[in-house]
């Protein structure tokens, strides 16, 4: 299991996903486009105007920071997790948005301590703001297979151990 999560919050798992998202509809590379982020909040926090809503704190900069290190170091391992407990669908297929919830989920998941019904729980509001209307139950039940195959996975494969089953 992964380093203890940063004290963040819904938003900080938004953002990002926003940048992912931005960076996955510009085949741009994630970190340049997360650098260029941070810029724009410091710019607008200064000048007042967050586009964001409410100005971040740092421990919600801190876990979106975390989050976009470990998933743009990590992307291939994160994506063979979600292409093996996937069913019927590629991610062609699948909406974006789904895709890249799902994305920051699973890197939680695998690099943080956070417990696995938080993960599962933040990534379902944020696939219910921005997806379709089956967004969240569709990564609500991706998750749960996730964490379920994590729980099996070999000690040093992403495993989560001593950690309650997700409902």
């Amino acid at each position: 299991m992964g380093a203890e999560a940063p004290r963040g919050s819904r938003r900080a798992r938004e953002l990002a996903f926003r940048t992912l998202f931005q960076a996955e509809r510009g085949s741009d590379d994630l970190l340049s486009v997360w650098s260029g982020v941070r810029a724009d909040l410091a710019e607008e926090q200064e000048e007042g105007d967050d586009p964001y809503g409410d100005p971040l704190d740092r421990s919600a900069l801190d876990l979106a920071d975390v989050l976009l290190r470990a998933y743009a170091a990590d992307r291939p391992r994160v994506d063979k997790v979600l292409a093996d407990n996937i069913t019927g669908w590629t991610f062609a297929q699948m909406s974006q948005t789904d895709l890249n919830v799902l994305r920051v989920a699973v890197t939680e998941l695998m690099h943080l301590d956070t417990p696995p019904p938080v993960v599962i729980e933040m990534a379902v509001r944020v696939a219910k703001r921005y997806g379709g209307d089956d967004s969240g139950r569709f990564v609500n039940g991706v998750l749960a297979k996730v964490v379920r195959a994590l729980r099996s996975a070999p000690a040093g494969e992403g495993a989560l151990e001593g950690q309650e089953e997700p409902q």
